[in-house]
């Protein structure tokens, strides 16, 4: 095989070939009038010998056959790939040559007719074209690919150009989140914007990322969540607001984290966790009717099924079902013999329940399932249970393994969360980099009187996952983070 750098040389021949002839390899429009697909579906029932309508179309060129004053090669656009037909005769000697200086992944401008060919396909007679951008890099072989996945993340561009599935699922993350903000809208939700960079982060239990803002020579924040602020939109009486945001978090990166991901985060007035999982399971139901035509979607080895309503189950429930302990039954002593004994880390009461919980409970949660009623002490701000105060009101819902969403009965007594911020900045001061810091404006808008409310945070990549059978979020991140290699550091 002939080296990059020496088809690259090559290109750049050509490139200059063009230029001698006044031809710009690198134009500003192209009247673009067809698409491939629609051509393909408006021409169906074309008979054999028959000349079509005319056609304008423009894509990139990724086959090429050439026999003689004859060259077949296939143009892709956005909705798919489409046959063209050129002959010498059609367009005389000269046009002829400089089409043969065309290489598979330029962009070409193409003017015809539809006709069908003696092999059945649908085609188009080219009786011009044009060059539009000349590529100087070949792409991967079409039999090779791009196998190496570290190369298909960091270069999506290339991923998309020779995997048409990886553009479709860009699409289909598009039809989600518009389905997102159609449910939410049509039930009254307004859509708002909260901000990025923060002088007090807080949220969720995450390590922000820290930058420096010069004007003023302070440190600031990467949101790590929208909650706190989305909260002061209901105290300031607007009462269904939602946004879908960038959230920042200082972690590492695996199948189901990246560092910067997309969340949607939803509150309401007056309404409680119970609501909010119905509301929830109906919501993700009719996105999934919306995308698939049906509830049922492959993924991996299983069929998920999302019509409501989901199973439920407490977390204790869960810990009695998977891990065959019953919490409710064992001292503090007892606790912390088991969490030795399965190599956790010792914490408070509530922090080894939760981590039985990871332990034992989530891989097994393949159906969508939502877990409730946390214990107290994870739960900064969520109200107590009805009932049971050493628990909140709290959900998660888990599918396929994976946390998809997050939601609560909303804690809205502001000395209640003062002290509940106080036992996290405790936390803090003892190295905890995660625990919530105290957000005194935060509490000065409680103080002027937060109604009840319900709040829901959903990851938006990690819900296309599911809908998209992809098993890793950087599969529906165009742009995961990437580690940088070393000459982008030189």
């Amino acid at each position: 095989m002939e080296d990059e750098n020496e088809l690259i040389t090559i290109r750049k021949e050509k490139l200059k070939f063009f230029e001698g002839k006044k031809i710009n390899p690198y134009q500003y429009s192209y009247e673009v009038k067809d698409y491939a697909a629609k051509l393909k579906e408006d021409n169906k029932d074309l008979k054999q010998g028959d000349k079509g309508k005319k056609a304008k179309i423009a894509g990139r060129v990724m086959a090429l056959r050439t026999m003689g004053k004859v060259t077949f090669f296939q143009v892709e656009d956005a909705s798919g790939q489409i046959q063209v037909y050129i002959k010498e005769d059609d367009i005389g000697k000269a046009k002829y040559e400089i089409f043969g200086k065309i290489d598979i992944g330029d962009w070409i401008g193409i003017e015809g007719f539809v006709f069908r060919t003696k092999m059945g396909e649908i085609t188009v007679h080219t009786e011009g074209f044009e060059l539009l951008s000349k590529s100087l890099r070949p792409l991967p072989e079409k039999w090779h690919g791009l196998k190496d996945t570290e190369k298909k993340y960091r270069q999506r561009y290339l991923d998309m150009i020779m995997n048409p599935e990886v553009r479709k699922v860009f699409v289909q993350k598009s039809i989600i989140v518009n389905e997102i903000r159609n449910q939410l809208m049509q039930y009254g939700f307004i859509e708002v914007s909260t901000p990025i960079l923060q002088t007090v982060y807080g949220g969720a239990e995450a390590e922000p990322f820290v930058t420096h803002m010069n004007a003023l020579n302070i440190d600031l924040f990467l949101a790590i969540s929208p909650e706190l602020y989305l909260k002061r939109f209901i105290v300031g009486g607007m009462g269904r607001v939602f946004t879908i945001a960038k959230n920042f978090r200082n972690e590492d990166f695996d199948r189901s984290h990246n560092p910067e991901f997309e969340m949607l985060e939803f509150y309401i007035a007056f309404e409680d966790y119970e609501w909010m999982m119905k509301f929830f399971e109906k919501m993700i139901e009719g996105i999934c009717f919306k995308v698939h035509g049906k509830t049922k979607v492959k993924y991996g080895e299983h069929e998920l099924d999302f019509k409501a309503p989901w199973a439920r189950m407490t977390m204790i429930q869960a810990i009695k079902k998977y891990g065959k302990l019953d919490i409710e039954k064992l001292s503090d002593a007892e606790l912390k013999k088991k969490i030795k004994e399965f190599e956790l880390e010792i914490g408070t009461r509530d922090e080894m329940i939760n981590a039985l919980f990871e332990k034992f409970c989530e891989h097994n949660l393949v159906q969508p399932t939502f877990i409730t009623d946390h214990p107290k002490g994870i739960s900064p701000l969520t109200k107590e249970k009805r009932g049971k105060p050493e628990h909140v009101e709290r959900f998660e819902v888990f599918v396929a393994g994976m946390e998809l969403s997050n939601a609560y009965s909303e804690l809205n007594d502001p000395i209640e969360q003062r002290k509940r911020f106080e036992e996290q900045q405790k936390k803090k001061e003892k190295g905890d980099k995660e625990a919530h810091p105290m957000d005194k404006d935060f509490l000065t808008a409680m103080e002027y009187g937060f109604p009840p409310c319900a709040g829901l945070g959903m990851g938006v990549d990690r819900l296309v996952m599911l809908l998209t059978d992809s098993h890793s979020i950087r599969d529906t991140i165009a742009f995961p983070f990437m580690k940088p290699e070393e000459e982008e550091n030189v």
